[in-house]
């Protein structure tokens, strides 16, 4: 009976290490990245972490002013005057209209957009999508060439969407080579900025 409700026991805290885990790294399933890319060694100067981060509230409020739902559906991320958005929406007319308003954005460098249209719930694709992620970045942290914490990953339908910023062109070559090598990947789309195409250094 001990040894039963000891195995119980496991089970459960393998389960919350695997929640755990895939809230880290996003749910593909809702192609939702949380607060964006958390850079451990961010190579943009003050002042240009300062342009993004008022970029990227200008969007988000402007989002909230069109409509409420958008603050759960949509998220921006700004690197570099670069904005990249992701979230679910109802309607194509709906996507085409959020990509739009992120042009217009003050300082809009480019916009990347991987909004998605909603479908209907598919729990076994889901949890395939997060069993990806969950394998790749595992994958980033043991890789003593990539540095883990500055990347975002996604997976949607199979199809892997890397987001960050790779210290060297071998780096971001490393990254997508690790993605590429997981099984059942159908897809990388990777958008890694090197360090030296940052508009402004770090001083």
């Amino acid at each position: 009976m001990f040894k039963i409700k000891k195995m119980k026991n496991k089970i459960i805290i393998i389960f919350i290490l695997v929640l755990f885990l895939s809230g880290c790294v996003g749910v593909g399933s809702k192609g939702i990245f949380g607060t964006g890319v958390s850079v451990a060694f961010d190579p943009r100067s003050v002042g240009t972490q300062v342009d993004d981060s008022i970029m990227q509230k200008n969007l988000s409020a402007r989002f909230l002013l069109v409509d409420k739902k958008y603050l759960l559906s949509i998220k921006s991320k700004v690197l570099d005057g670069r904005i990249f958005l992701t979230g679910k929406v109802d309607n194509p007319e709906e996507k085409l209209k959020l990509t739009k308003m992120a042009w217009e954005t003050a300082g809009a460098r480019s916009v990347r957009n991987d909004i998605k249209i909603k479908e209907e719930f598919n729990f076994k694709q889901s949890a395939k999508d997060i069993l990806i992620t969950s394998q790749l970045r595992t994958a980033l942290i043991f890789n003593k060439n990539i540095k883990a914490t500055n990347y975002n990953i996604d997976t949607y339908k199979k199809k892997i969407y890397v987001y960050g910023i790779a210290l060297t062109s071998d780096e971001k070559d490393e990254v997508i080579k690790e993605a590429k090598e997981i099984l059942d990947v159908e897809d990388v789309i990777a958008s890694i900025l090197l360090v030296n195409d940052l508009r402004i250094k770090k001083d």
